[in-house]
């Protein structure tokens, strides 16, 4: 390998959503630093399997919404 173009390598501390702790190795950050985290498999939808429905109306009514006030001109 080539010296100087690889990042460096060393142990960081990753805290969960819930407060929980672990060691991991990355190149984020500096030796010692600590990552946290906003979305984790604790929290996100995808893992959980706990989704709540935002949308108000289908695609096209948000469509309508949005751009029915420009409607085509009738000649």
């Amino acid at each position: 390998m080539k010296d100087g173009i690889h990042p460096e390598y060393h142990e960081i501390t990753v805290v969960m959503t819930d407060g929980t702790e672990f060691k991991t190795r990355s190149t984020w950050g500096s030796p010692g630093d600590t990552m946290r985290l906003e979305i984790d498999p604790k929290s996100h939808p995808v893992w959980t399997g706990v989704h709540r429905v935002i949308e108000r109306g289908g695609q096209m009514a948000k469509f309508n919404k949005r751009f029915g006030k420009f409607g085509l001109k009738s000649s």
